[in-house]
């Protein structure tokens, strides 16, 4: 993240596919989901990503339940 603002303030640009909550979460992002349908630009916080994340984080037991790991 320290690497990636370095060169957005050297006027870089970037195209990056990633599921990872925390590049999703670099501020003034343009986050593009593509699905079957098509795509659209998206907030960070209604990405898959960061719902399913931030899910287990606030309930690791059940989630782990889940998941069938008790």
């Amino acid at each position: 993240m320290v690497r990636l603002h370095e060169l957005v303030n050297r006027n870089s640009q970037f195209i990056i596919a990633t599921h990872s909550p925390i590049i999703l979460s670099y501020p003034h992002s343009k986050i593009i989901e593509l699905s079957d349908s098509g795509y659209k630009i998206t907030k960070f916080t209604d990405t898959e990503p960061f719902i399913i994340h931030k899910a287990f984080l606030n309930n690791t037991a059940n989630m782990l339940k889940e998941l069938g790991i008790d």
